[in-house]
């Protein structure tokens, strides 16, 4: 496939200043744009864009052509390639560059007329799971290793960037050594090995955005191999052990798809994948059976919190799974306030909004904490709601300055007036 090629949307200059410092290294386009491509050419879907590319670069193989030669650890390929890149196109074109040598990788995001484009290269590589779940170790290899590294079908084909002896006929140049086009037809997502999911339980989080931004089904072999591994449950650790038994990678890569999840699909058709699949066990058997999952989500959305954060509120033990998956420390503290709440709401007496300030205000609890309360349907919804819009905001009708100047010295004193004025102002309000 030549710059001539690309459709609306691809920058085609880009792809020629690319191929010019690849110069004899083969170079493929992988992934997502080669699937929207074909869904968008071959089955006319809507053209989404492409505002990132994943290319695939070999080694140069001793002779021309389009055959694959054997890799050279001692230099990835694709760092050689954006080396040369970067230095083409200087600093007036390349916003930002990244390496990561120990996957021979490079990340640069290019300002181009359209509006910023990232170019992820990476050296063709193999990826063994000694351990399942597990980091995996890498190996540089040819593009048909780097195609079996992947998590669908669909996702495993590549169009070789260059002289196109095809004649711009997509079907012909297509490489696609495990049935990815037909998977597109079927508009279906299928694993690529028996082993994909026992290697990377993440996979399964990412078909659930894919069907969701796709419209595709799992299919039925690859449901079965989802059931298959959850009743094998091969990993080292098991959900109710300590967080510290689940290695930290697996934690972070699932947070990671899941946050993806809620920030850029439509995560109700996500998650209601999720649940028909049976893969929430996954991450905790009580999401699987939550019958107010969505009420939640969708209550946290209107209170802005976090919607990872109440997705958790339903695990058995939500601040085990949020430390399994490695969540920022706030939101942790939002689980935590939040399983304080519930063991003290469900049987508190009538209070005053003064008895409530002082319960809601109390170490540990914040609005996040009582906003979550509030979207899983925790306590008494008057005085929540009445707390969170306005009793916590409201002050001593005197101010601290006034007080001293009428005689008060600073201290605790000072303090304890203030709370008794607060709590007078308080107590006249509505309940």
């Amino acid at each position: 496939m030549t710059a001539a090629d690309q459709p609306a949307g691809i920058p085609t200059e880009l792809i020629t200043r690319l191929l010019e410092a690849a110069a004899d290294a083969p170079i493929a386009l992988v992934g997502g744009a080669v699937r929207d491509l074909l869904l968008h050419r071959v089955h006319l879907d809507p053209w989404r864009g492409v505002p990132d590319f994943d290319l695939v670069v070999e080694s140069p193989p001793p002779g021309a052509g389009r055959q694959l030669a054997a890799p050279d650890p001692a230099q990835p390929a694709a760092l050689d390639l954006a080396r040369r890149l970067r230095d083409r196109l200087g600093p007036a074109v390349v916003i930002t560059y990244r390496e990561h040598a120990a996957y021979g990788t490079a990340e640069l995001q290019l300002r181009q007329p359209q509006g910023a484009v990232f170019l992820d290269l990476a050296s063709a590589r193999r990826e063994d799971y000694p351990v399942p779940g597990e980091n995996p170790q890498v190996r540089f290899g040819v593009l048909g290793d780097d195609l079996s590294r992947r998590d669908f079908t669909i996702n495993a084909m590549a169009l070789p960037l260059g002289p196109d002896p095809s004649g711009g006929d997509l079907a012909a140049a297509l490489i696609d050594p495990h049935g990815g086009q037909a998977d597109l037809e079927r508009r279906q997502l299928r694993f690529l090995h028996d082993g994909s999911l026992r290697d990377d339980p993440t996979r399964i989080v990412r078909g659930a955005r894919y069907a969701a931004r796709l419209g595709f089904s799992l299919a039925p072999e690859s449901q079965a191999q989802l059931r298959a591994t959850l009743e094998e449950w091969p990993w080292g650790w098991r959900i109710g052990d300590h967080p510290d038994r689940v290695p930290a990678a697996l934690g972070t890569r699932l947070r990671m798809e899941l946050e993806l999840l809620f920030d850029r699909e439509a995560w109700q058709p996500a998650l209601g994948a999720l649940q028909a699949w049976g893969a929430l066990p996954l991450l905790d058997p009580a999401l699987q059976q939550d019958p107010q999952l969505f009420r939640r989500l969708r209550w946290a959305r209107r209170f802005g919190l976090p919607l990872l954060v109440a997705f958790l509120a339903g695990a058995g033990d939500p601040l085990a799974l949020a430390q399994r998956l490695q969540l920022a420390q706030k939101d942790q503290q939002i689980l935590a306030g939040l399983l304080s709440l519930r063991q003290q709401l469900p049987s508190l007496p009538p209070r005053s909004p003064s008895q409530w300030c002082a319960l809601l205000e109390a170490p540990g609890r914040s609005p996040e904490a009582v906003a979550l309360a509030l979207a899983c349907g925790q306590g008494p919804r008057r005085p929540l709601l009445r707390w969170l819009l306005r009793w916590r905001r409201l002050r001593a009708v005197e101010s601290a300055a006034e007080l001293i100047a009428q005689g008060l010295v600073a201290g605790p004193a000072l303090g304890q007036r203030l709370r008794e004025l607060r709590n007078q102002r308080l107590d006249q309000e509505r309940r």
